[in-house]
C-alpha cells in the first residue's frame, strides 16, 4: 500500500469549490473510492467525512503533514475495525447498541438538518425576535485603563502614588510592563466577558472615575485599573444580525416541532423497566 504522495493528493480529492470541478469530476460520484484495504473498499465519502471531523478539531489548519496524519488515522481506523469484524464483535450486546444509538443520532442529525432547510422565517418573525433579544441585552461595557506590573509591592507604590494625585497615563507609561503602556494603560471599550476573571471582577466593582485600591492579580501580573466609563452594550442593527436571527428562529420552529412529533407518538413504556409515579389523587 503506498501512501507517500497521498498528502499532495487530497485537496484535490476533497475540493468541493467549482475551480476543481473539472479535475474531480472522477471523485465526486458516491461510488468513488479512498483505497481497498485488504480487499475491503472504502468510499472516498467516508473519508471525507471522517477527514472533516478532524480538520474541525484541528481548527481548520491545514497543510500535507496534517492531511498524511488523517489518512493515516483512517487507514488505522480501517485495520482494526476489520479485526472487530473478524471476531464478529457486531453481535456483541454494547457494540450493538452503539451502532443503533450513532444511527438515531446521524438520522436524527439529518432529519433536523432537513428540517431546517425547510424553516424560511418571516420578516416578522425575525422582527420578533431581534425585539425579544434587544429587551433581553443588559450587558455592560467599560472603558478603563490599567497598569501591569510584575509584583504586587511595586502594584501598592503606584497605588499610593495615584492617592497623592500622581496621573495615571503618566505612571502607565512610567511603569507598565503591558503593550498599552505607551498609549498611557488605555484599553479601550470592552466587555468583561474579554478579560480574565480576577481583572473582569475588579472593573465591574469599580465607580466610574476611581481605580483599585489594592493590586489584583492575574496570570499576566498585578494590575492597578482604571475605570474611566461604563455603557449598555447595543446590540448590532436588524440587518447584520439577520443570519443570528435567522438560526434561532429556524432553532425556535425545530423545537416545537420537534414536541409536536415526540406528543404524537405512540408510546408503549415497558413498565417492567420504567416504573410509572402514581398520579396524586383529585381533591374537592
Amino acid at each position: 500500500m503506498k501512501t507517500a504522495r497521498i498528502p499532495l493528493l487530497l485537496c484535490a480529492l476533497l475540493a468541493t469549490t467549482t475551480a476543481f470541478a473539472q479535475d474531480t469530476q472522477e471523485t465526486d460520484s458516491p461510488d468513488a473510492l479512498i483505497a481497498t484495504v485488504n480487499g475491503v473498499a472504502y468510499p472516498l465519502d467516508v473519508f471525507r467525512l471522517f477527514y472533516m471531523e478532524r480538520l474541525q478539531g484541528n481548527q481548520g489548519q491545514n497543510s500535507p503533514e496534517f492531511q498524511q496524519q488523517v489518512f493515516d488515522e483512517f487507514m488505522g481506523l480501517a485495520v482494526a475495525s476489520q479485526d472487530g469484524d473478524r471476531r464478529k464483535l457486531e453481535d456483541d450486546r454494547n457494540v450493538v447498541a452503539a451502532l443503533q444509538l450513532e444511527r438515531m443520532k446521524i438520522m436524527s442529525n439529518a432529519a433536523l438538518s432537513t428540517m431546517a432547510d425547510e424553516v424560511e422565517p418571516t420578516e416578522d418573525e425575525l422582527k420578533t425576535a431581534y425585539d425579544t433579544v434587544k429587551a433581553q441585552t443588559t450587558r455592560a461595557e467599560y472603558k478603563a485603563r490599567h497598569i501591569l506590573v510584575k509584583d504586587e509591592a511595586e502594584a501598592k507604590k503606584i497605588i499610593k502614588q495615584l492617592d497623592k494625585g500622581t496621573d495615571f497615563a503618566e505612571l502607565a507609561k512610567k511603569h507598565s510592563e503591558g503593550p498599552t503602556g505607551k498609549d498611557g494603560g488605555d484599553l479601550g471599550w470592552f466587555d468583561a466577558g474579554q478579560m480574565v476573571a480576577p481583572f473582569a471582577e475588579a472593573v465591574a466593582a469599580l465607580e466610574p472615575d476611581s481605580y483599585t485600591k489594592e493590586p489584583v492579580n492575574t496570570q499576566f501580573g498585578w494590575h492597578v485599573i482604571e475605570l474611566q466609563e461604563t455603557r449598555k452594550a447595543e446590540p448590532p442593527a436588524f440587518e447584520d444580525a439577520k443570519p443570528q436571527l435567522t438560526a434561532l428562529v429556524k432553532r425556535q420552529k425545530i423545537a416545537i416541532k420537534v414536541n409536536e412529533m415526540r406528543e404524537k407518538a405512540m408510546v408503549e413504556l415497558n413498565e417492567d423497566v420504567v416504573k410509572l409515579k402514581d398520579e396524586p389523587a383529585e381533591t374537592e
